[in-house]
């Protein structure tokens, strides 16, 4: 494996520093530190090249345990459950891939998800192992997302989100909110919530803040346009609970739908709709804009 190609794969893998103890291999030591995954499971990840040495080379059954010894090792989940919604390419370059993300698709694997991810379904669309995500969005949230396509020209894109030299527009359906005045800005502090996936708004000085716009009625339903000026977990849902009019079909807020399964005929009525930047490697100006709709 080249070093290049070993540097993206390293971004999809996990990482293990191998701990103290007595194992004859680092079979024996992956099968005791990871005592939920078999045996056979480590069996077939070795056999198939799924567990690496520091140097990005798959490791042998019989290698010899060493403390400190750096492993790296691709997650798998077991029987993943199939994401029935396809993902979208609005453009690509050397230097950039912007996607159409659907609902309930995650963008990097986490949790349950790792095949069924938009970023491992990409790399097997493009067959480019060094795409990287520049931001994120939510599962739940449709919309676009900005990869960057060459770590040559990486940094220079991820800049922009920091130095808010990116604009992002959203759109939200939500309830009607009649006796407020827009648009506004509603700015507040979050800070993490309960239980450990949600945010909340807190005292102390604000670091969020959004920019909200009514753009059409319909009866007790509004469809609103959110600017974020900056780029918190949950924000727009958190700014919109907050401004007494929670996003359409949201199961974390005002309040957590326990154990609700997946309704694909009725997603979280957010969604990633435009992008515009000055682009840092060419100097063009960039305007990129999601293909996907919000339905009443």
């Amino acid at each position: 494996m080249s070093t290049s190609s070993f540097s993206a794969a390293h971004n999809q893998a996990s990482t293990l520093y191998l701990p103290p103890g007595s194992w004859q291999t680092v079979l024996d030591c992956l099968c005791e530190h990871f005592s939920a995954i078999g045996r056979e499971q480590w069996l077939d990840r070795i056999a198939r090249g799924r567990v690496l040495d520091g140097d990005g080379a798959p490791i042998a059954l019989d290698l010899a345990y060493k403390e400190g010894l750096r492993i790296h090792y691709f997650r798998e989940v077991p029987d993943e459950k199939p994401i029935p919604v396809i993902e979208s390419i609005l453009y690509t370059d050397e230097h950039l891939v912007v996607a159409d993300k659907p609902h309930f698709l995650p963008v990097t694997p986490a949790g349950e998800y790792v095949e069924q991810t938009l970023l491992r379904r990409l790399i097997r669309r493009l067959d480019n192992p060094h795409l990287v995500p520049l931001h994120r969005i939510d599962r739940h949230t449709a919309g676009l997302v900005l990869f960057s396509a060459n770590p040559q020209s990486r940094s220079a894109y991820q800049s922009l989100f920091p130095t808010r030299q990116i604009e992002k527009r959203y759109e939200a359906i939500a309830g009607a909110l009649p006796d407020r005045a827009f648009p506004l800005v509603h700015k507040s502090r979050l800070i993490d919530g309960e239980p450990f996936f949600r945010m909340q708004e807190g005292p102390g000085v604000s670091n969020t803040e959004t920019a909200v716009e009514v753009r059409e009625k319909n009866g007790d339903l509004w469809r609103y346009g959110l600017y974020p000026v900056t780029g918190k977990k949950h924000q727009l849902r958190v700014h919109m609970t907050a401004l007494g009019a929670s996003i359409c079909n949201d199961p974390f807020y005002p309040h957590v739908l326990k154990d609700v399964e997946d309704d694909y005929a009725n997603p979280l009525k957010l969604l990633a709709q435009g992008l515009r930047f000055v682009d840092p490697v060419t100097g063009e100006q960039r305007d990129f804009e999601s293909t996907i709709t919000l339905q009443w």
